[in-house]
């Protein structure tokens, strides 16, 4: 759990229904009778919901719905619920008939998987028992774990071992999945189309990774605030979006170390941590392919990543560097 609220800041969702005039919030928003806040956890990090609505039970029922869905999908693809069924794949390597939304995130995993070459992979479970174990023990090696040792991890990973159908999803023994890589977008992207199905016209939506309903209440792009990888509580930049989704990557987000030298974004081809970027934003239409690239990009170098956002559907990549070089790459 621990782990998760180092990664993902918070949860919110702050929305407005269509024709109403209210400050947004973000942007110092009034006390009104208006608005109702629901706050608690979810997703394994704190949660904040806020709702703007003329009739305060329609505010109520929109945030019980929202909450309703994302706890739904939370026992699907969580990995810190022992009830959920990825955890439940995980412990046996096999499920029969899963769940149809559990299928395709799967599916559109291994797509993101084969469109990277395997620079996303959903597989990289090992690797994170691996590095999470290693760093537990009292007086570890600084070095990190033995080659030996990561070279065992890397045998149980690789995306071509996992099997996906609507009747049954299979791996071999000691394989594991992690979505914690696109889930969070995932989850965004089902708000959204709930809050809209509900006659949301302007939101904000961050189930870990933030994604705009069309524009601010007054009219002005939501703004999203890149923060500073080296100071904390510091913004490096600020990209506004109107009916686009937001995400970041970056090693400081988790470190199984007190010196940063590893963190959670894993090389599937080397068993290593990313260390080219000190962090990777992207801009899309929807929160699951910027949650997803903005993981995969985190490996690459800038020409790699450049050829690749139109197939991906990314439009716009904005890359802090380890030295600390800021650039924007865009389709």
């Amino acid at each position: 759990m621990a782990a998760m609220l180092s990664r993902r800041r918070f949860i919110c969702i702050t929305a407005a229904a269509a024709g109403l005039s209210l400050v947004p919030f973000g942007r110092g928003a009034r006390a009104d009778a208006n608005l109702l806040t629901w706050r608690g956890t979810m997703l394994g990090a704190v949660a904040t919901m806020k709702i703007h609505h003329e009739h305060p039970h329609e505010a109520e029922r929109l945030i019980a719905a929202a909450c309703s869905e994302a706890r739904r999908l939370e026992r699907l693809f969580s990995l810190y619920r022992e009830d959920s069924a990825l955890v439940e794949l995980n412990r046996t390597g096999v499920l029969v008939d899963p769940a149809a939304e559990l299928v395709e995130l799967l599916e559109i995993s291994l797509r993101y998987a084969k469109l990277t070459n395997g620079a996303f992979d959903p597989t990289v479970q090992p690797l994170w028992r691996l590095y999470a174990d290693y760093f537990s023990r009292a007086h570890a090696d600084p070095n990190g774990p033995a080659l030996a040792d990561v070279q065992a991890a890397l045998a149980n990973v690789g995306y071509h071992r996992l099997h996906v159908s609507r009747d049954r999803i299979s791996m071999p023994r000691g394989a594991a999945i992690t979505l914690n890589g696109i889930a969070q977008g995932h989850v965004t992207d089902r708000i959204v189309d709930l809050l809209r199905a509900q006659g949301i016209a302007r939101s904000l939506v961050d189930m870990g990774e933030s994604r705009a309903i069309g524009p601010r209440p007054d009219g002005q792009p939501w703004e999203i605030g890149i923060a500073d990888p080296d100071s904390v509580g510091v913004t490096a930049t600020v990209i506004p979006i109107i009916d686009r989704a937001v995400s970041t990557s970056g090693g400081y987000g988790f470190c199984f170390d007190a010196d940063g030298r590893f963190n959670h974004l894993f090389d599937p081809s080397s068993g290593g941590c990313a260390g080219r970027y000190r962090s990777v934003t992207t801009v899309s239409a929807d929160a699951t392919a910027a949650d997803a690239m903005s993981t995969a990009f985190s490996l690459m170098a800038e020409p790699r990543i450049q050829s690749l956002l139109m197939p991906a559907r990314i439009e716009r990549v904005h890359l802090i560097d380890a030295r600390g070089r800021a650039a924007d790459l865009v389709a």
